[in-house]
């Protein structure tokens, strides 16, 4: 099913983003699209937007403090031109650009507490599952935290107990993508060192070479036709 922006499939999110849009009348508030390039070979899965980063600036991960992390991490590592999600008047930065790289969430609506129903997950997993099916061959999904990954598992149509959550780990799924996991870059697993920077790193470290393992692969294939 295709994403828009007028979705109002789950209740309790529409009420409650009308509720945001009263007390916060220049906030997005709305269901937030995916971000960043359209053929892009990773795909990034967070949970939900949230109320002052993502719900205000209608852009995944831009205005909140997991942004910082991330944004930063994708420029240190050749996937954003630049590392401030940010422009100067506190909106979304319209100059940064995501190269080979596209950010979504599991939830494309901001949650009340940030913390969204199963249900909900279920009801927008449709979209992801479209997100999904548009990634080319041999794409790697990094998966932010158990509900990302949960939800990626359930778009695929995959067994939870075949493919376990754990920060670091890395599963190789029957349709060829290679999904990955990391603890949320969320401020309360930064501030508690349940995910470092150094951790964080070494995820993005692993998906930078297992990439550029696949370019290797593909400019020896003889068989391969540019």
């Amino acid at each position: 099913m295709k994403f828009s922006t007028a979705c109002c499939l789950c209740p309790r999110l529409a009420n409650f983003l009308d509720e945001v849009r009263q007390t916060h009348p220049d906030y997005y508030a709305r269901p937030v699209p995916s971000f960043g390039d359209a053929q892009a070979r990773l795909l990034i899965v967070g949970l939900a937007p949230g109320m002052h980063g993502a719900n205000r600036t209608g852009r995944p991960f831009t205005g909140d403090f997991a942004g910082k992390l991330l944004y930063s991490t994708l420029c240190q590592f050749g996937f954003a031109n630049q590392a401030e999600p940010l422009d100067v008047a506190g909106h979304a930065n319209a100059e940064l650009i995501l190269s080979d790289c596209r950010i979504t969430n599991a939830v494309r609506c901001l949650p009340p507490q940030n913390k969204p129903e199963p249900a909900e997950v279920r009801q927008c997993n449709q979209y992801l599952v479209a997100e999904l099916a548009s990634l080319p061959l041999g794409a790697v999904v990094l998966a932010l935290g158990a509900i990302a990954h949960l939800a990626v598992l359930r778009a695929l149509d995959l067994k939870i107990k075949d493919y376990k959550f754990s920060h670091g780990m890395r599963h190789a799924l029957p349709n060829g993508i290679m999904l990955y996991d990391s603890y949320h870059c969320s401020r309360y697993n930064t501030q508690t060192k349940r995910l470092t920077e150094a951790m964080f790193h070494a995820v993005f470290s692993a998906i930078v070479l297992h990439l550029h393992s696949r370019d290797l692969n593909n400019n020896l294939d003889p068989n391969n036709r540019v």
